[in-house]
């Protein structure tokens, strides 16, 4: 009896056992799945990949959204607001009554409690940007109508652009390879979420080193540019081909990367 009383003795003066600590997540890249956006809450082609959703009393979730161009959502509103981070392309943004904002990549994008907005790509180009927002009462934001094709602007943007490059290029003679060139092309592979702008853009420049496609590269190095890649980056690039596409293929890139350079800030 005596080594029972002991024994509960030494387990009473035994501090008590601390809480499990939360793990440490990590959610890896090539992991999650990107989903169509639901057609009654956007225009165009949007995917959705959601990088984190809350669990447990947390309240903050962050996702990847992909338009296409001319791709937008409808009309919204968020309780606690929302933060959009421009990862690649090029945008608008509107509150209600306000102008049309224009934004890029690097961008970041407040919306404050309850402002009526919406958001998306240019007419002309894709967008990639994250959202992170915040839930109150686990909801996170109120839909409302569609933007219209003339609260967006997209013919007079479309006036004002002018013709597409692909337009200029090809259009005169062959028309319909224009609008797959558009279309297809940039307005859904270059849309989807597997890979940013950022990155088919470096492979896009990088391909097109190797080849040697000096007329194609113009175009594309200043796309790249538009993308969020540097100028330091697609020098790097091109130095690092000369070893594995030849030395004047690099060589004449560095041409036309000094032609494109100087045309831009």
């Amino acid at each position: 009896m005596k080594h029972f009383a002991a024994a509960a003795l030494a387990l009473s003066m035994l501090p008590p056992m601390a809480a499990a600590e939360p793990e440490l997540q990590i959610s890896r890249a090539g992991t999650r799945t990107a989903n169509s956006a639901p057609a009654q809450n956007f225009t165009g082609s949007v995917r959705v990949e959601m990088l984190y959703t809350p669990a447990g009393p947390e309240r903050t979730s962050a996702g990847s959204v992909s338009f296409a161009a001319g791709a937008r959502t409808a009309w919204h509103t968020h309780p606690l607001g929302q933060t959009l981070i421009v990862t690649a392309g090029g945008g608008r943004v509107q509150r209600l009554g306000g102008p049309i904002e224009e934004i890029k990549a690097g961008d970041v994008v407040h919306i404050p409690p309850g402002m009526k907005h919406w958001h998306g790509a240019a007419p002309t180009s894709a967008m990639t940007h994250i959202a992170i927002t915040e839930a109150l009462d686990g909801k996170a934001m109120d839909w409302l109508e569609q933007v219209s094709d003339a609260q967006y602007g997209a013919s007079q943007a479309a006036a004002a652009a002018g013709p597409s490059q692909a337009q200029r290029l090809l259009g005169d003679v062959a028309p319909k390879l224009a609008q797959l060139t558009d279309d297809v092309l940039f307005g859904d592979v270059w849309a989807r979420p597997g890979l940013s702008p950022r990155d088919r853009s470096l492979i896009t420049v990088s391909a097109l080193i190797a080849m040697n496609r000096p007329d194609q590269l113009r175009s594309h190095m200043s796309r790249a540019l538009d993308n969020g890649l540097s100028k330091d980056e697609l020098a790097e690039a091109l130095t690092h081909l000369a070893f594995y596409a030849g030395w004047p293929n690099a060589v004449t890139a560095t041409g036309v990367a000094r032609e494109v350079f100087a045309t831009r800030p």
